[in-house]
């Protein structure tokens, strides 16, 4: 078994050089923020092995104390993690590094570029419905629509290990959420995008990576972890699940973008 590595500083004058250095290189970077600077941190460190599969993250507030920041920063950035398919969090025990994936998670056509822009637009408005929605949903469902949910998540996980098509176990999934806040325009709006929401269905040869890579696996973990704290009526919980969810759909997104538009900027 590997012995778990935290990366953190070991003395208090370590801590506040590492925190200064941190400050330091955003700084010196335009455009870079604190919580991408602590990412490509975190990232190197796993990709030179000083972070080995298996090996548990310090917790939120040793980062926090080690590295001079606020929650937000940490928050962000092990959220990137995770949209990386770096590092996955289990409620209640902790964030630990995932093991290596072969070639990336989400494609994009560099045609698709600007249609995938709209797409980031409507995963920054679910970002706050949905968000609500959830602490709703756990403060006011039914044991009926607890069941529900849990009928769309297996219908999900079967789908995806039959290779078969997940978006619409995926919509029945958030619509229920929706329904479950007993107010009737959360499903309402639902109803009205449809399975447009699901970003995988706005960008025509968008795509998924094979079963295999565990993109879809990551995304039932997400949906995992909304519907059990939703199960135990801990509503600040599901908003954050939701809220690190629907985040890392728009960082997996804006990856894509990325390596969409390098693409397009070779020569012919």
């Amino acid at each position: 078994m590997n012995t778990p590595s935290t990366g953190l500083p070991e003395s208090i004058a370590s801590a506040a050089q590492h925190a200064s250095s941190l400050r330091g290189r955003a700084g010196r970077s335009a455009g870079r923020s604190l919580a991408k600077v602590l990412f490509d941190e975190f990232e190197s460190k796993i990709r030179q092995g000083l972070l080995r599969e298996g090996d548990k993250l310090p917790t939120e507030s040793e980062l926090v104390q080690g590295y001079d920041v606020s929650r937000t920063v940490v928050r962000e950035a092990l959220s990137k993690l995770q949209a990386a398919g770096m590092v996955e969090t289990r409620h209640g025990i902790g964030t630990f590094v995932l093991p290596p994936r072969s070639g990336g998670m989400f494609f994009l056509d560099p045609s698709e570029l600007a249609e995938s822009v709209d797409v980031l637009a409507v995963l920054e408005l679910r970002i706050s419905l949905e968000t609500e929605s959830a602490g709703l949903a756990a403060q006011r469902r039914t044991e009926g629509q607890l069941q529900a949910m849990r009928a769309a998540l297996d219908d999900f996980a079967q789908s995806t290990q039959l290779g078969e098509d997940t978006v619409a176990h995926d919509f029945r999934f958030h619509l229920q959420i929706a329904q479950a806040t007993g107010n009737r325009y959360f499903a309402d709006i639902m109803n009205h995008l449809g399975t447009t929401l699901i970003p995988r269905t706005r960008v025509g040869t968008a795509r998924s990576s094979p079963p295999n890579d565990g993109y879809l696996q990551r995304v039932n973990r997400e949906h995992e972890e909304i519907y059990m704290a939703i199960a135990r009526k801990d509503a600040e919980s599901a908003r954050a699940a939701m809220r690190v969810h629907l985040t890392n759909s728009r960082e997996r997104l804006r990856q894509a973008q990325v390596a969409a538009a390098a693409t397009a900027a070779l020569p012919a």
